[in-house]
């Protein structure tokens, strides 16, 4: 089965869980209104402007920031983001991950299939986060001094959406904001002004996070030509079905963020439907040919495995992980500035995780990796010879 464009979902166990009883073959079933203008700031709880300068913000913790305007959670309650100065001019972009919703049945299930809020995230903050590449104090972390700007999920599309749909009939309807565009929009537009010059920068995300950070990359480098920039994918290979990409994206109108200035993604010139996770890597690291692309993977993704199982995906995590080592060998092949690093194990998602610092493949650990790559050291793609269903470092 031929494998589609991901733009898919997959919890984040670091800030949402799954249910595994769901029926995610359910038809969609959706009625949707016009796409939302670009949000304008407003009120913010903690500070009196929406969109604080860097320097008023408290320089040795985490910052939250409520940019109002036209930003809003799926099901209406407020955005905010986070933001933890550093000492250096480097700064990291983190998409936050936590399932999606496509259609009536996934969409009205309270936040056991897709984050809703950022209620997940405020609470993770508040506690000081502190673990993965959130542990400040780690001297190992190679990010302990950076600028960390977090960008929570609550709109169940991947941070691509800018619609708001309705799904269902009578009293089993229900509305969702797809509006993750919107709100990154905003925090993009808050960094821009914030850091206008950065040494460089790190965009990541883990799961649905994953694909922010490949879409939104081509944003950020775009806004800042001749700054080495760094996508770093986390557990998002982008393995779906062809009719979850068909009934998902329209509902979400994610092709509205495109990055249409690049020709082979520009919608008014190619139909997206014959497009796969390898093409948007192949497209936006030909027009950026000096910054990098990246992506991490387990062999057999648990989380990956179940979502690729419940659209209809055949085979299992056997299933799964041969499409996805099919995957990023064609990225390999197609893209010559993207580094792959495959892990064995079932686990999802890792820079929120304990293990980050002892993760390997190979005898190669990730966070030497990682550092090597941001160091502009000599990289090679890691590729498991020992795949088992056991996490090196656990």
């Amino acid at each position: 089965m031929k494998q589609r464009l991901t733009l898919l979902l997959l919890a984040a166990s670091f800030f949402v869980g799954c249910s595994d009883d769901t029926d995610t073959t359910a038809a969609p079933d959706a009625t949707v209104d016009s796409a939302a203008s670009d949000a304008q700031p407003q009120a913010d709880a903690m500070a009196p402007d929406p969109a604080p300068p860097i320097g008023s913000l408290t320089q040795d913790g985490w910052n939250e920031i409520l940019p109002g305007g036209d930003t809003i959670c799926s099901r209406g309650t407020e955005f905010a983001y986070y933001v933890h100065p550093g000492t250096t001019n480097k700064v990291i972009i983190d998409f936050i991950g936590g399932g999606a919703c496509w259609n009536n049945l996934t969409c009205s299930v309270a936040d056991s299939i897709f984050s809703d809020s950022v209620d997940g995230v405020r609470a993770v903050v508040r506690a000081g986060v502190g673990v993965g590449i959130y542990d400040r104090e780690r001297e190992e972390n190679p990010f302990k001094d950076w600028t960390h700007v977090i960008i929570p999920y609550c709109t169940g599309d991947i941070h691509w959406g800018n619609r708001t749909t309705a799904y269902g009939e009578g009293d089993r309807a229900v509305t969702i904001n797809h509006r993750g565009a919107v709100n990154t929009r905003a925090v993009l537009d808050w960094v821009y002004t914030n850091i206008e010059a950065p040494e460089q920068i790190f965009v990541t995300g883990c799961s649905a996070g994953s694909y922010g950070s490949l879409a939104w990359s081509a944003y950020i480098m775009e806004q800042y030509p001749g700054v080495p920039v760094i996508q770093f994918g986390d557990s998002g290979a982008g393995v779906i079905t062809e009719t979850f990409f068909r009934d998902s994206f329209p509902s979400w109108n994610a092709e509205d963020m495109l990055p249409s200035w690049i020709d082979g993604l520009n919608p008014a010139m190619v139909d997206i439907f014959t497009l796969e996770l390898a093409d948007l890597y192949r497209y936006i690291g030909a027009q950026y040919p000096t910054n990098t692309m990246s992506q991490y993977n387990t062999t057999f993704d648990n989380n990956q495995t179940f979502y690729y199982t419940a659209m209809g995906g055949e085979g299992g995590a056997e299933g799964w992980s041969t499409g996805m080592t099919g995957m990023t060998g064609r990225i390999i092949e197609s893209t010559p500035n993207y580094l792959n690093f495959q892990a064995p194990g079932e686990q999802h998602c890792i820079i929120v995780q304990p293990n980050f610092y002892t993760v390997e493949s190979n005898g190669v650990k990730l966070v030497d990796w990682l550092s090597d790559l941001i160091d502009g050291e000599p990289v090679e793609n890691i590729t498991c010879t020992d795949c088992s269903r056991d996490t090196p470092g656990t």
